[in-house]
């Protein structure tokens, strides 16, 4: 553990924070997607499935119990409350995020670790949690873009939603110093799929942050381009 990755997995938690407050005291879920909410939810699932077989450390095992358990709960105000589903703007969350979720699959079956299919043998269970987690990576990179579509749509961004969204972009950016930090300071380390998959998120969010920054410099709304 280092200050970068403390610092990107403080960052992340925050961002979850941020958005569990305004569903809990606003009841409300406006210019939130619910498509990306759904996909970090998978993300999240296939990531962790060696949560109770593969223990590292009670930090490690409580932030993915914290990661499972708000995922799954965000999606379950949107999709269920009776007062937040009502604020969810079904008619400008339409990106088809389903569209993301095979071709990741595909690829984390092609190229993972071993960059080819592993041969059946009776670690084949652990191969598979293997692929899955690549598939994690891979889905992650774009799990955003249904949240950064309904934005431009919108062009209503709460402040809230805003620094939800920008704690997203911040987790993901320092996780590259933290991966550049381990690459100096450890032998070994390279992880080439995670640092593709990282910058490619990360550059997502590169317009995002543009707007963010200027708006807070001029005092002003946070608004996206159409």
């Amino acid at each position: 553990m280092n200050i970068f990755r403390l610092a990107g997995d403080m960052t992340h938690l925050f961002s979850v924070l941020v958005l569990l407050l305004k569903i809990h005291t606003i009841k409300s879920c406006a210019g939130i997607s619910l498509k990306t909410q759904e996909l970090y939810a998978i993300v999240f699932a296939t990531r962790y499935l060696d949560i109770f077989t593969n223990h590292i450390s009670p930090y490690n095992t409580i932030m993915k119990l914290i990661f499972l358990g708000s995922s799954f709960s965000i999606v379950w105000y949107m999709r269920y409350h009776k007062i937040v589903r009502r604020s969810y703007d079904k008619d400008q969350d339409t990106f088809r995020h389903y569209i993301l979720i095979l071709p990741c699959l595909i690829l984390a079956l092609l190229i993972n670790e071993k960059f080819t299919f592993k041969e059946v043998s009776t670690s084949f269970c652990w191969d598979m949690i293997t692929v899955m987690w690549t598939f994690s990576l891979y889905l992650e990179a774009v799990a955003i873009l249904p949240q950064l579509v309904l934005l431009q749509r919108t062009r209503n961004i709460d402040n809230l939603t805003g620094q939800y969204v920008f704690l997203l972009g911040a987790y993901r950016a320092l996780y590259i110093v933290n991966w550049i930090y381990r690459y100096f300071t450890e032998d070994h380390f390279v992880h080439w799929i995670t640092w593709i998959c990282g910058l490619v998120q990360t550059l997502l969010y590169a317009d995002f942050f543009y707007y963010y920054f200027q708006s807070w410099k001029n005092n002003m709304k946070l608004q996206l381009p159409a």
